[in-house]
């Protein structure tokens, strides 16, 4: 891309509005208050009898101001959404031989929201001084993405196969970066169910010439996938419908009586409000806040997630990075792809399912050392992992 064109793009970018506060901040101090060093990974609980009535102030809502450097709502009518799409752009390369920006585009798992991203985006664009952007969107029915025509309520919304979701990427890809040449390189980071929508949707972005640097799945693979979904009614119907308090919600992301959903509350309290839908004036009650997304409703598509979720990531034709929790979820169609070196992976302990949120750091770490491996080196025989 030559300099006018990174010029003209990041000017575009820069008249982009800030990130807004979080909806429901009347009643949140000022976050200049709040100190990375006063946050506990296990706050203070509230005793029983203070839990059904008073909000834990450790625990309260932070905004995602500091985290991206803009929200925005992004019309696509060939999906009928509005989505909103968080972004920090990247900053031009410092050498114009080093080619493209580079842009990392994240996509929720089921249930989710684009901020459960805020953290590694922010250690994203820290480690790499800006060059290495970052990305993230709400998927239909999720966060703040709401269709165009329809009330929030239209059960069309809650077409989540994989085909509406891929479409739906393509959408706002072509929406946001109409001209393929002129577009970033984009480092596609899908989790779990995002992993599968990205996957599926390489082959077509790369049809319509845009530059895919990578594609990364964060801790999902087709045999424990696929194993898991008949007991997925069953976690469902374990968790609450709601919560008196979007404070008690992250509390329960955080300590609740299965075991914690979230273990970084930083990040937790960055994210879960977005998974809720705040109470009108004057509505209190022990579910006052309901979850946003029906997951009980999307059952029909769970397989679609899944299945020949392997076999799409093999492939890919891009560099392919597998981000796991444990060792065990590999499936023995990825074991065999590991030992040819198809993929490259890496596993983090210590971290649950939302290792994303769990470990922004050590995610970070290894994005941006598979970002550099696979964008930034340019010396002749030298293969992207992943290349044959």
């Amino acid at each position: 891309m030559s300099d006018l064109l990174r010029s003209t793009m990041s000017a575009r970018l820069a008249k982009l509005p800030p990130v807004p506060p979080y909806d429901n901040e009347e009643a949140e101090e000022e976050e200049g208050k709040d100190s990375l060093g006063s946050l506990s990974l296990n706050p203070p609980a509230l005793d029983s009898r203070e839990r059904s009535t008073k909000p834990n102030p450790v625990l309260s809502p932070l905004s995602a101001s500091t985290h991206f450097d803009q929200a925005i709502q992004v019309a696509v009518p060939a999906s009928d959404l509005d989505f909103r799409v968080y972004i920090t752009p990247p900053v031009p390369p410092k050498n114009p031989n080093d080619g493209k920006s580079s842009i990392i585009c994240a996509h929720h798992g089921a249930g989710y929201s684009a901020l459960s991203f805020a953290c590694l985006a922010k250690a994203v664009t820290e480690m790499t001084d800006g060059e290495l952007g970052f990305m993230a969107f709400d998927a239909r029915a999720h966060g703040k993405t709401y269709s165009l025509s329809n009330p929030p309520s239209d059960p069309a919304l809650l077409d989540l196969s994989l085909t509406r979701l891929v479409d739906d990427f393509v959408n706002l890809t072509t929406t946001m970066y109409p001209e393929p040449l002129e577009a970033p390189t984009f480092v596609l980071v899908g989790h779990s169910m995002g992993g599968a929508v990205f996957t599926n949707a390489t082959p077509r972005l790369l049809e319509k010439k845009y530059s895919i640097g990578g594609v990364t799945v964060l801790d999902v693979v087709e045999g424990s996938a696929m194993e898991a979904l008949p007991h997925m009614h069953q976690l469902l119907a374990s968790r609450p419908e709601g919560f008196p308090s979007v404070e008690r919600a992250i509390e329960w992301h955080i300590t609740g009586s299965t075991g914690s959903v979230i273990h970084n509350t930083l990040s937790a309290r960055l994210s879960v409000p977005s998974l809720f839908i705040a109470p009108k004036d004057g509505e209190e009650g022990s579910i006052a806040w309901k979850w946003r997304t029906p997951l009980k409703s999307t059952a029909p598509f769970w397989e679609s997630w899944f299945a020949g979720l392997s076999k799409s990531f093999l492939a890919a034709r891009t560099a392919r990075l597998l981000i796991l929790a444990g060792t065990d979820r590999l499936d023995r169609e990825l074991m065999i792809g590991q030992m040819q070196g198809k993929f490259q992976m890496a596993v983090i302990p210590d971290v649950g399912h939302m290792l994303h949120e769990d470990n922004p750091e050590k995610v970070s770490q290894i994005l941006v050392d598979f970002w550099k491996r696979n964008e930034r080196i340019t010396l002749p025989g030298i293969k992207k992992v992943g290349e044959r």
